[in-house]
């Protein structure tokens, strides 16, 4: 099994098979259970439909089909951030906070332009995410379940992965915990090579980042992230190499590009 743990870079390439590791019902949020509620599943959809949003740009993401794990490309991860958010702050707290002010807990320089009334099954957020070189990657994420305990967002055609990430808080001995945990897959050869040359480094220090300062403003008063990646398939799956022509990130290098040129003509 590979794994890491602390607050460096993951990425080690050895194989952990998949029965190795056991997603609790939680962990595995994306995968309908009879006794968690209806109501917090989002209906199914074929492809996305999104209004514009202010702020953001809101391009590679209406029409696109969703995707998880077994639609990626590359090997596939499962990584884990996690902070004891101490004594005194309840599970339900922690995660009302969460899905109302999720935006506010990014680094800066990325947009989350969600729906206004917060993180709703069935949402879909627009993203500009900042990739360096003045480029904004526009992309998206679908609210797939949400509750009072945890809540799960799944990625669209040509966003960075595949699969899906789940923020949950939960109540371990006399202290509350709080983690999010992503199952993925590079959606395509470009996104893998990015991945695999410091793309998960910056994949982790973006999620530790959110978790520290959620912690800040549930007044944790030193919040610490631990950091654990376990590579549970190395396989690639060539089968889905052809996803590169949804890739969000040469798309949207093409619409920066290609922006003065729209505004001259209007």
């Amino acid at each position: 099994m590979t794994e890491t743990s602390g607050t460096g870079t993951a990425g080690p390439d050895k194989v952990a098979s998949a029965e190795q590791i056991g997603l609790s019902a939680r962990e595995a949020a994306a995968r309908p259970a009879a006794s968690r509620d209806a109501a917090s599943w989002a209906r199914k959809v074929e492809r996305l439909q999104v209004d514009p949003r202010d702020g953001v740009r809101g391009t590679n993401v209406a029409g696109r089909r969703l995707t998880g794990p077994v639609q990626g490309f590359g090997k596939m991860w499962q990584k884990t951030y996690r902070m004891d958010a101490g004594p005194s702050i309840e599970p339900e707290q922690t995660i009302a906070t969460w899905r109302e002010h999720f935006p506010e807990f990014w680094p800066k320089g990325n947009r989350f332009a969600g729906a206004l009334t917060g993180i709703n099954p069935g949402d879909v957020a627009l993203l500009d995410l900042a990739v360096g070189g003045g480029v904004k990657l526009s992309t998206g994420v679908f609210v797939l379940y949400a509750d009072a305990e945890s809540f799960t967002l799944m990625t669209p055609q040509g966003h960075m992965f595949a699969g899906w990430i789940t923020f949950s808080a939960e109540r371990e001995g006399d202290t509350t915990m709080v983690q999010a945990q992503v199952l993925m897959r590079a959606n395509d050869p470009l996104y893998e090579i990015a991945m695999t040359a410091g793309g998960h480094g910056k994949e982790d220090r973006f999620w530790a980042a959110t978790l520290t300062a959620l912690g800040q403003r549930l007044g944790v008063p030193d919040p610490q992230v631990e950091i654990r990646s376990t590579c549970v398939d190395a396989k690639r799956q060539w089968r889905h190499a052809d996803n590169v022509w949804h890739n969000s990130g040469v798309r949207s290098v093409l619409q920066t590009a290609a922006s003065p040129f729209k505004r001259m003509k209007s």
